[in-house]
């Protein structure tokens, strides 16, 4: 099959450079859990391959088919996310129950729900274009569902999703078209409540207070951010080598995770995390100008999950990279193709499978 080269060699590109920021980050601390400094470079490797066979094998699926069950994945998703508020179904971790334990991978719901969601909402948007456009119940409909969703995710907790979820839905229901007052109308009602969830519980006041001067508390619970701060200081221009950060020596939390970003700033400098900035902007640029070309030709539910694709993606490089510079209160959400991560890394590649499907059949 024909496939656009922008976006298969950048997203390779993408990987690449996570797998072996991965393997650097990870060495330490996987050397003392496992006894083996390749554990988690392994996974991810293991994790890359099924990536790219999800990637292959998901090219081949016709748009129609994801437009016309784009339902039946709501409500497996919906399912998934009552399930793992389950004790003894859904898995703890750092306080949050997040997981469901498929053996030999745990699955993180709140990836499937963002994927599901820009999926039955593209469909939804597909079908409905012209109610959501001129009716007030076309444009509220979705939202009912984008209230349960969140409902369901604050109740994990996970504030982070929650948001990139929110604003994914906001942004494609703009693109699609709807009446300007009602929209803004939503726009404060959804910021007001999520700035109230936000101040109302005292562990999310905490991270919202705590990254305006993390160093009042910078053995509490600025900790991690002040460790990030310092491995972007360290960094400097050109980065200590690859291999040689400090920080992920156990000062810095997550460091092959959600904190990724921090340790090439660290090993690499300004110049590599520069680059890797640069090939996100490439990625999510041609997503955008993929979404335009299914205008064009029509194919409307291409478009909608283009753009839903390419908001996904901004969002979220933009608050793991907010929250590493210490722009942003510190949330849980992984750099896209780079973190370490099963659920995250396999849940992209099928959604960069279907963007595909989409060069392929707009030509």
């Amino acid at each position: 099959m024909r496939v656009d080269r922008w976006i298969l060699f950048t997203v390779l590109a993408i990987a690449a450079f996570g797998l072996l920021m991965v393997a650097s980050a990870s060495m330490v601390i996987s050397d003392k859990h496992f006894g083996y400094p390749f554990h988690y470079f392994l996974r991810q490797f293991i994790y890359f391959i099924a990536g790219a066979g999800l990637v292959w094998g998901v090219m081949r699926i016709p748009l129609e088919l994801w437009q016309r069950y784009a339902g039946h994945l709501m409500l497996l998703t919906l399912l998934l996310l009552l399930a793992v508020l389950v004790p003894g179904i859904g898995h703890v971790v750092n306080g949050s129950r997040r997981w469901i334990s498929l053996g030999i991978i745990s699955l993180q719901v709140s990836e499937v729900a963002k994927f599901s969601f820009i999926i039955y909402l593209s469909s939804y948007l597909f079908r409905y274009q012209d109610e959501v456009q001129t009716e007030l119940k076309g444009f509220l409909k979705p939202l009912f569902l984008l209230g349960l969703v969140g409902i369901l995710l604050l109740l994990e907790p996970d504030f982070g999703s929650t948001t990139v979820i929110t604003m994914t839905a906001l942004g494609l229901l703009f693109i699609a078209g709807v009446r300007l007052a009602p929209f803004v109308g939503l726009f404060a009602l959804v910021a007001s409540a999520m700035s109230l969830l936000a101040i109302t519980s005292p562990y999310r006041l905490a991270r919202l207070t705590t990254f305006l001067n993390p160093w009042h508390t910078a053995f509490g619970s600025g900790y991690q951010l002040t460790q990030s701060l310092i491995a972007f200081g360290r960094g400097g221009l050109f980065g200590v080598g690859l291999g040689n950060s400090v920080q992920k020596l156990f000062y810095l939390p997550e460091a092959h995770t959600d904190f990724i970003f921090a340790v090439t700033a660290e090993e690499l400098g300004f110049v590599g995390a520069l680059l890797l900035i640069a090939l996100f902007v490439v990625l999510i640029a041609r997503i955008f100008k993929l979404g335009k070309q299914a205008f064009d030709c029509g194919n409307l539910f291409g478009r909608y999950v283009c753009y839903g694709a390419g908001l996904w993606f901004s969002l979220q490089m933009l608050i793991n990279i907010g929250v590493n510079t210490g722009v942003l209160p510190t949330k849980g959400l992984t750099l896209p193709l780079v973190s370490y991560g099963g659920s995250s890394l396999l849940i992209n590649c099928v959604l960069i499978g279907i963007i595909l499907r989409v060069a392929y059949e707009t030509g």
